[in-house]
Order: structure tokens, then C-alpha cells, then sequence
């Protein structure tokens, strides 16, 4: 793994934080009907998670001598509470996906901070995760 391989990857996880702020502030404000004060606190509440990660990925990657990338990647459409919630999954899922991913690219690069670090946001992901799919 060399250091501009990892930077990029390090930049599409960034990418995702950034989608994932938005998408929870995004659905935050659409949730409707009986529920909706509970459903719009949950997706604040992920807030400031995806903050701190998209943070740390900034750092990182300028300690690596990378640019951080200030666009988001897409937000998936939802119209519906369920709609919401159903791509809320994926995107955690797919992040919790990609950070196992990366923590095995930080440890082949020799970066043990970076692995343990990115290790601890596998597990916030699946946390996240889980209580969505529990909604």
C-alpha cells in the first residue's frame, strides 16, 4: 500500500462523512408524521459521530501530506420515513464495509494509529447500523 493510494481512500471515506452529515441533516428535517420528533432526534444525534470521523480523516490525511476533498458524495434520494431509514443503513453498512477495508490498508501501509483508529470507527458504524436496522 503506498501513501497516495491510501490518501485517495482515505479522501472517498471523507467523501462519505461529509454525505453522511448531509443526509442526516438532509432527513432530519423531512421525517413525518407520529414519530417525527424521535426520528428527527435520532438523525441529529448521528451528527456530530460523522463529524468527528470526517474530522479525523481530515487531519490524517494532511499529516499524510494530502489535500482533503471538500465534496460530499451523493445522498441518496428518500422521500419517506422507511425510504430514510433504508439508506441510512446502506450508507453505515457500506462505511462500516470500507473502514475494515482501510484499517487493513493502514496496517499493510504500517500505520498501527490509523488501523486502531479506523478499527474504533468499524465499531461506531456498526453501532449505528444496528439501531437503524432496529427502527
Amino acid at each position: 500500500m503506498d501513501k497516495q493510494t491510501l490518501i485517495h481512500h482515505l479522501n472517498e471515506d471523507l467523501a462519505g462523512e461529509l454525505s453522511a452529515i448531509i443526509q442526516y441533516l438532509t432527513y432530519a428535517a423531512k421525517a413525518s408524521g407520529p414519530f417525527r420528533p424521535q426520528l428527527a432526534q435520532f438523525f441529529l444525534t448521528e451528527v456530530a459521530d460523522e463529524q468527528l470521523h470526517a474530522q479525523f480523516l481530515a487531519n490524517k490525511i494532511v499529516a499524510l501530506g494530502g489535500e482533503p476533498t471538500t465534496t460530499p458524495a451523493p445522498v441518496a434520494p428518500a422521500k419517506t420515513n422507511k425510504e430514510m431509514l433504508e439508506a441510512v443503513l446502506a450508507a453505515e453498512l457500506k462505511a462500516g464495509k470500507d473502514y475494515t477495508q482501510r484499517a487493513k490498508e493502514a496496517e499493510e501501509y504500517g500505520d498501527k494509529g490509523l488501523m486502531v483508529q479506523l478499527e474504533d470507527m468499524v465499531r461506531d458504524e456498526s453501532g449505528h447500523s444496528e439501531e437503524t436496522a432496529r427502527m
